[in-house]
């Protein structure tokens, strides 16, 4: 998947994890006044270091809770709770996230964030409405009537909700005839039937891609060619059911028969020495035989797996039918459905195609009324426990954070993990902006402010020489002066050769230090204080601050504006200002092939509501994502007045009440910082 992310190279972790019905389809469509404008002292006295998880609100009325589910032995995450209810009854309640993905209910459309009309292995016309509960971070949907109407029995363990389903059989798994070769069509659609005796849980678990191997040519001096076809994807269905043995041995991999070793060729020897010739082009690969879709069935711990091989351009759409009970499963070029849901006050998540001339881009949003009370908006971050250094997937971090909400934020180094811009929270920068890049600004009144932004610090000496100050609390290293505060961690570690530290502590010099080899002695960094750290040819500014020597710090944000607010996200480019395009990749020193790539994009964006829309933009249909010119035009369509571009690629994350919306959790990269929607409790 490609990476959006600009100016560094490392390698992404991912973990395996499910995902919900609705989720899935959207895969594979293959990121208060601070200081005076002016030049004025920096007040030395830190605010006291911000940390990242709020306690933990008591959820009144609440018999029982806990963030484990326990489904028919499976060990799974997600928040549930129970309450009083009638007539000494206890009723059961799972987060919404939870219920989609785990047991694969399909959320249909609703403008009432207390109502959330359902549909699994039912009827789409006139569907279950369930009562829902804002609590915490979460929704929470009453399932007592669904359960009970579904033979389900429910326990409560301590931390886990213990559910066990009824036994059920898959009877019958039917692929249509028609052959999936992304050779042929590249956009064409097949069709899966799974017939149950009985409703059951499930879940689609999307995988790597499927690697294969090419057969080396005949002749040793010619190399292998290519195959110029993406590689197929895999997916996974996992029904709570055993499929009759019949099924299993119908698809059941059959082994190839054995065969002799080809003849080892040795390479011509009078070839290579013969006279320069022209070289023989390599011609293109043949193209491979199409893999069959349904790869393998299996019976495991009562489980029933479905393993696909899914060509590129296609993913499957996942829906149910009662009479009889079925799973439908569509391969599309184009899976996924639209939704539009009010999910609380203020907060709505939709997702549509979005048409960019002859090309459709699949785009999952959420649209925020920060008007609304009790909706905030903050900068999150993957801190380690000391300090800005840490990756994590978004999932977590909004989940320490109690964030209901919320989308991957800036950039990053993947190799350790510091931060690559601008990170401002509560009038506090944790993280200064780089060349001069897109960032957004926000206050608690729900008022943006979008541009390129850039800090100008100055180190004042007693004898009013001025030095600048190029980088604050950042992991991107240029020759010139840096500045790190107690807000990068309690120590700072070199992360060049040779700097010179110099340490600060109430606007008074008192140490030189040689910091040695990249990675060496970690220096502490004083709580009344921050240290310097001069690099390559401003080694030489040393002379010019003895030790004993008064110091202060001027500094001011171009444009000015920026000041005024108590929350910064730094990223870039920016795309929109003013409802024009005014994207400039390069003027934000951003390279040639990340402005060319095609990937998945993140984006942030004020409409001329004042309504804020966080957007994952992903595939084209039968191709990859928008490049940066097209996601500039996408943003612009959706009427957005001010957009922003964010970090991309596997990065792009959209979070919503415990879940990724845009992808699987398992595609989903790491990542530094991100920016979280909050809700306030009543």
């Amino acid at each position: 998947m490609p990476n959006c992310c600009q100016s560094v190279i490392g390698v992404r972790r991912f973990f395996r994890a499910t995902v919900s019905p609705i989720l899935l389809t959207a895969l594979c469509l293959t990121s208060t006044c601070a200081t005076n404008a002016q030049e004025s002292p920096i007040n030395t006295k830190l605010t006291p270091r911000l940390t990242s998880q709020s306690p933990v609100p008591p959820l009144t009325g609440v018999a029982s809770s806990g963030n484990q589910i326990s489904l028919n032995g499976r060990s799974l995450p997600g928040s549930w709770l129970q309450r009083p209810g009638k007539s000494g009854q206890i009723t059961t309640h799972l987060s919404d996230g939870a219920f989609r993905q785990l047991i694969g209910v399909n959320f249909l459309n609703s403008s009432n964030w207390a109502r959330q009309p359902i549909q699994w292995f039912s009827s789409v016309t006139t569907p279950l409405v369930l009562a829902t509960r804002l609590l915490g971070a979460y929704r929470y949907l009453d399932i007592t009537n669904f359960a009970q109407t579904s033979g389900w029995q429910i326990q409560a363990n301590g931390n886990t909700l213990v559910i066990t389903t009824p036994k059920a059989q898959v009877t019958n798994i039917i692929q249509s005839q028609q052959s999936l070769d992304a050779n042929v069509n590249p956009l064409q659609q097949v069709r899966i039937l799974v017939d149950l005796d009985r409703p059951t849980p499930w879940q689609v678990t999307q995988g790597s891609t499927v690697k294969k191997i090419q057969p080396p040519s005949s002749d040793p001096d010619i190399p292998t060619a290519k195959s110029t076809v993406p590689p197929n994807r895999e997916w996974t269905i996992t029904l709570d059911g055993i499929a009759d043995p019949v099924l299993i041995e119908r698809y059941t991999p059959q082994l190839p028969a054995p065969t002799a070793a080809p003849p080892i060729l040795l390479p011509n020897l009078l070839k290579q020495l013969s006279p320069a010739t022209p070289t023989q082009p390599i011609l293109p690969a043949p193209a491979p035989a199409p893999e069959p879709l349904i790869q393998q069935v299996e019976v495991v711990k009562n489980q029933t797996i479905i393993s696909l091989s899914v060509p590129f351009g296609l993913s499957p759409q996942v829906s149910t039918v009662a009479n009889p009970n079925r799973l439908i499963i569509d391969i599309r070029p184009d899976p996924l459905e639209e939704r539009d849901i009010t999910w609380a006050p203020g907060l709505r998540w939709r997702q549509h195609y979005v048409n960019l001339g002859t090309e459709r881009f699949g785009v999952v949003w959420l649209e925020v009324n920060l008007r609304k009370f009790g909706l905030t908006l903050k900068p999150m971050w993957a801190s380690s426990p000391d300090g800005l250094a840490g990756t994590a997937p978004l999932i977590q971090t909004a989940q320490r954070y109690l964030a209901v909400a919320g989308i991957n934020g800036g950039y990053f180094n993947r190799n350790n993990r510091l931060p690559l811009g601008a990170i401002r929270r509560d009038s506090q920068w944790l993280s200064g902006p780089i060349l001069n890049r897109g960032a957004i600004a926000w206050n608690d009144s729900g008022q943006f402010y979008f541009g390129r932004l850039t800090l100008e610090e100055t180190l004042i000496t007693a004898n009013d020489q001025r030095l600048p100050i190029l980088f604050l609390n950042s992991g991107y290293v240029q020759s010139g002066i840096a500045r790190y505060t107690p807000a990068w961690g309690s120590t700072y570690t070199p992360l060049t050769d040779n700097e010179i530290i110099i340490v600060v502590q109430k606007d008074q010099i008192t140490q030189q230090l040689s910091g040695g080899k990249v990675g060496g002695t970690a220096v502490p960094i004083p709580q009344d204080g921050y240290l310097l750290t001069l690099r390559a040819n401003a080694a030489s500014a040393a002379s010019q601050l003895p030790i004993g020597s008064a110091v202060s710090i001027s500094s001011a944000t171009a444009p000015t504006d920026f000041s005024r607010y108590p929350y910064i996200i730094g990223a870039g480019p920016l795309l929109v200002q003013n409802r024009q395009i005014v994207l400039d990749a390069k003027g934000e020193k951003f390279s040639n092939a990340f402005i060319a790539e095609k990937a998945i994009r993140s984006g942030i964006c004020t409409t001329a509501t004042g309504t804020l829309m966080i957007t994952a933009i992903h595939n084209r249909i039968g191709g990859y994502g928008p490049n940066l010119a097209e996601h500039a035009q996408l943003m612009q369509l959706m009427g957005c007045v001010d957009a922003l571009n964010l970090d991309g690629g596997s990065s792009t994350s959209l979070y919503l009440g415990g879940q990724l919306l845009n992808r699987s959790p398992s595609t989903a990269a790491r990542v530094h910082n991100g920016i979280g929607i909050f809700l306030q409790p009543r």
